[in-house]
């Protein structure tokens, strides 16, 4: 059989391809603004058909749907990074989490110690040789499709078609569901005065020949407004954004002098506007590779002058950093972070940054400071106290590799929110017997 009869004899509607999920299963869901939004509308359309059945994913974009209360009991929310659609849903118990470093998700589904029963993922219409891509999400997706025993794809030419590591033949997949969809999208976020601060102070740190990661929102679109007189910038990141283009479309994003991957932006998936994903649709420029290799600590380490860049919600005066929950409650996941932190202090020249406004400014007004003596009770340590190298925020720049517990919690002070310094130096004085 070729593969046209293939996909002819396995073209359903979405009702039908997610009626075959049986309970117990566990679904990966493709991350970001891979999901495929006419399945995942099609699970919750039909939940009553489910039992007990767990989803498992990364970032999602799209909205609570499944994980909305009372469908606890039919579709079961354990993701591997929390966010808006899952939060409330692990809070009240209806739902859980997996702490994963991102690189190792391929890596634990490969092994069985992560579910995986059924992949749903969306992907470019075939090309004459029978081969879809899945465009802006290859990170664990393509491992997904190779363990699971039933993958349905939603074929949305809306999709790009991105090179690299992103193409399946179709006959590794089980069912097609045509169905036009717009990818999610984020819109640049404004730029603050904060902001651009904490972009000057990062990019300072940035050398000339530097590959850089960099995640999405204000602070790396801040970064990137300082680096426009820096020369031969490369990247090796788990995902760019639309701020990337302008640099590269100016010549100083080139990857002329990346160690591994010249020439070429190496991503594990895309997060942006359409722009973003209309640049990437069948551009040489953009090499799309899974999160097993793109974020491993030894790739990364094989990057000369690799410099990552990432936040933080808390880092206390020993320089632990908590970059995803609340207290008790978990905000988001550690995602990357640690993957690059650790990969960029073994590269030969590698900096680790954490960026962050020196206060979190609640609904009422009130400044929390991000700078505190002990993270919150139940946050858990993102990135350890051994690992971090540079914490920044609007007020300077504090090094922490090499320093003594006395110096980080100096130089923290130092670059802490005004408000809440004489706090700090008062547990300064008392935990180390130091006149400040």
């Amino acid at each position: 059989m070729g593969w046209r009869e293939h996909y002819k004899e396995r073209k359903v509607n979405a009702a039908e391809a997610v009626g075959r999920i049986g309970g117990g299963s566990h679904v990966v869901l493709a991350h970001c603004a891979g999901e495929p939004a006419a399945l995942t509308r099609a699970m919750v359309e039909n939940a009553d058909r489910y039992d007990n059945v767990v989803i498992h994913h990364m970032v999602r974009l799209g909205p609570i749907d499944y994980a909305t209360p009372g469908l606890e009991k039919k579709c079961r929310v354990e993701p591997w990074f929390s966010g808006i659609n899952a939060r409330a849903a692990i809070s009240e118990g209806r739902g859980d989490f997996a702490p994963v470093f991102f690189h190792e998700v391929p890596i634990l589904i490969r092994a069985g110690r992560l579910g995986c029963d059924v992949a749903l993922i969306s992907v470019s219409p075939p090309d004459e040789n029978g081969f879809v891509s899945t465009g802006v999400s290859v990170d664990y997706t393509h491992q997904a499709v190779r363990t699971a025993q039933y993958v349905v794809a939603q074929v949305n030419p809306r999709m790009p078609r991105t090179l690299g590591e992103s193409f399946l033949h179709v006959t590794e997949i089980d069912a097609f569901v045509e169905a036009e969809d717009e990818l999610f999208e984020v819109t640049p976020p404004k730029i603050t005065d904060v902001e651009r601060a904490i972009g000057e102070h990062c990019a300072s740190l940035v050398e000339n020949g530097s590959t850089l990661q960099l995640g999405i929102g204000a602070i790396p679109d801040a970064v990137m407004l300082f680096l426009k007189d820096k020369k031969d910038i490369g990247i090796h990141s788990e995902m760019i954004a639309d701020g990337t283009l302008e640099l590269y479309n100016s010549g100083v994003i080139n990857n002329a002098l990346k160690s591994e991957n010249k020439g070429k932006m190496t991503v594990t998936f895309l997060m942006g506007t359409r722009a973003l994903y209309d640049f990437a649709h069948d551009n040489p420029a953009i090499e799309v590779r899974p999160v097993d290799y793109v974020n491993h600590p030894i790739t990364i380490s094989r990057q000369y002058k690799m410099v990552c860049i990432n936040s933080a919600m808390q880092v206390d005066l020993m320089g632990q950093v908590n970059a995803e929950a609340i207290g008790f409650n978990q905000f988001s996941g550690v995602g990357g972070q640690v993957d690059f932190v650790r990969g960029a202090s073994m590269a030969e020249g590698g900096k680790s940054i954490i960026a962050m406004p020196s206060v979190t400014v609640k609904k009422d007004g009130t400044a929390i400071s991000k700078i505190v003596s002990s993270l919150d009770e139940g946050a858990p340590v993102t990135t350890s106290r051994c690992d971090v190298d540079y914490v920044v925020t609007e007020f300077g720049i504090a090094a922490m590799k090499g320093k003594s517990l006395r110096q980080r919690a100096k130089n923290l002070i130092q670059i802490a929110y005004p408000d809440a310094r004489d706090s700090l130096k008062e547990e300064f004085e008392r935990r180390f017997k130091e006149k400040l």
